[in-house]
């Protein structure tokens, strides 16, 4: 039923040489307009799952930082649609319903969710109720990844180096914390660079307890706060399953041309606003210059807590060097950017083309090792 597959070489046109009734499930930002006139997208430019209620009680300029634009949820689409029939389902509340009705043979899994730490494994936790296949991790795995300190503390069980941390959800813990300044104080479970800033980075007690309170009231969520690894920075993109999964090209993250007053991490205003479609900074080179050794290590220590944290068809993991240039793990994020234009600093797809995948490869590869997963193929 299937076209060879060349490893390491480009995808042929098709992986299958049949159609698969395919759902595109995603959450689209408010300020997002389609650019590409296709009349089979919802043209809505507020999302029809937000209200105005729930908009007015978002404090931070962040909040839908995380979802995409129609940008790219229409190039996904268009890269699917090359050998497929693909229906678009926004993640609202109607998405069950939705869901239930179409009964796809798989659902192209993008979307972000909204309200509380289950967000991101609300639409697969649909789906396993629905028995439909998708693409990506499941409910346990979103979920867990979402959490920072959980992830933190089943990595460190698992004896992968990652920064000595503290969970603080009070004031009076804040005071209490004896770990080695510099810190970074990130909000427990958002993603995107949502909640960090560049005053995330703090030196001392006062800088501490100012950002733990920015982050208990304007996130209503607990901080973590994390020594500052001082050390080289990379990101690497893991596509497949199992003995089968494979590290992408690592991208390496240089803060030379960060402002003299910025602090070396990619923060929101980095990723968001510094680093825009139209004046994107030079801060990201793929493949990383790195030795064999190094390289053979950083990869060693993605697949690891990729694995262990039973990730799916494909994740991004955030790296960083120790003071030991030991890589130590940051972040995991199960649910990748894809920002569709090579303009655009986006490291996923940046790792991908390097590989000598397109952009329409990258996807069609993705929606392929899951339907082999689930047995599809």
């Amino acid at each position: 039923m299937l076209k060879k597959f060349f490893e390491g070489e480009n995808i042929l046109s098709s992986l299958f040489n049949f159609r698969l009734n395919v759902a595109l499930t995603f959450n689209v930002k408010p300020e997002s307009q389609s650019c590409q006139g296709d009349s089979q997208t919802f043209l809505e430019i507020v999302s029809p799952n937000l209200n105005e209620a729930q908009i007015q009680t978002e404090k931070s300029v962040d909040t839908y930082a995380e979802w995409d634009t129609w940008d790219t949820i229409n190039a996904v689409k268009s890269a699917l649609a090359l050998n497929h029939n693909v229906t678009l389902v926004e993640a609202d509340h109607s998405a069950f319903s939705k869901l239930k009705e179409i009964n796809p043979d798989i659902v192209f899994n993008i979307a972000e969710g909204f309200n509380g730490v289950s967000r991101e494994a609300q639409i697969p936790s649909m789906l396993d109720m629905l028995k439909l296949p998708y693409t990506g991790s499941d409910p346990l795995t979103l979920a867990t990844c979402l959490d920072k300190a959980r992830t933190k503390e089943i990595l460190s069980y698992y004896k992968v180096p990652n920064a000595k941390f503290v969970l603080v959800d009070s004031m009076q813990r804040a005071k209490e914390i004896r770990l080695k300044f510099p810190l970074i104080v990130k909000p427990i479970s958002e993603g995107s660079s949502k909640g960090i800033f560049s005053s995330s980075f703090v030196k001392d007690k006062k800088e501490l307890l100012r950002e733990v309170e920015r982050i208990l009231v304007e996130y209503n969520q607990a901080a973590l706060v994390e020594e500052f690894l001082p050390g080289r920075e990379f990101t690497v993109a893991i596509l497949g399953n199992g003995d089968e999964a494979e590290v992408l090209p690592i991208v390496e993250i240089s803060y030379n041309d960060f402002p003299k007053d910025f602090i070396p991490i990619y923060s929101y205003e980095a990723k968001w606003i510094l680093d825009t479609k139209e004046n994107p900074l030079d801060v990201f080179s793929c493949p990383a210059n790195l030795t064999p050794e190094l390289e053979k290590k950083i990869s060693e220590a993605a697949l690891k807590t990729f694995n262990i944290l039973r990730c799916k068809d494909w994740s991004r993991i955030d790296v960083r060097l120790d003071t030991n240039y030991e890589p130590n793990i940051i972040e995991i994020n199960p649910l990748p950017g894809i920002l569709p234009n090579p303009e655009e600093n986006s490291c996923y797809p940046k790792a991908a083309r390097t590989k000598g995948l397109n952009y329409e490869e990258m996807i069609n590869k993705v929606l392929y090792v899951a339907a082999k997963r689930h047995k599809l193929i």
